[in-house]
């Protein structure tokens, strides 16, 4: 006997009590939530990059290091000098990790925020 019927009265439960998103607006939360998270990587992973240049002394009138130092010096520009050390490799990863460590947090954050909304 194999009747997947509700007993007389009770309600059906083929449709959910609050109806669904429309799948076009979960795809543009989806986007958007990745557009988000590759924006923070992106900006983390170059903030780590400079820090492995730094610490692995990278030639500094190379092109690609130039660029580097200058893109990351408009990323943690508000992070410069909140650790004034004697050591440079660990004034630079504290000064650098940190803006690192916030856009992944704060980045990824609001990609879980976008999400779900």
């Amino acid at each position: 006997m194999s009747n997947t019927d509700p007993a007389p009265g009770y309600q059906t439960y083929t449709h959910s009590a609050t109806p669904e998103r429309p799948v076009r607006r979960q795809a543009t939360a989806r986007r958007a939530a990745l557009t988000v998270c590759t924006i923070a990587d992106t900006a983390a992973g170059l903030l780590g990059l400079w820090i492995v240049l730094f610490l692995l002394d990278a030639n500094r009138a190379n092109v690609f290091v130039d660029f580097v130092r200058e893109t990351v010096g408009l990323l943690a520009w508000w992070s410069q000098d909140i650790f004034t050390m004697d050591t440079d490799g660990l004034r630079t990863l504290l000064n650098y990790g940190l803006p690192a460590v916030m856009y992944l947090l704060i980045g990824h954050g609001i990609a879980a925020r976008l999400s779900r909304a």
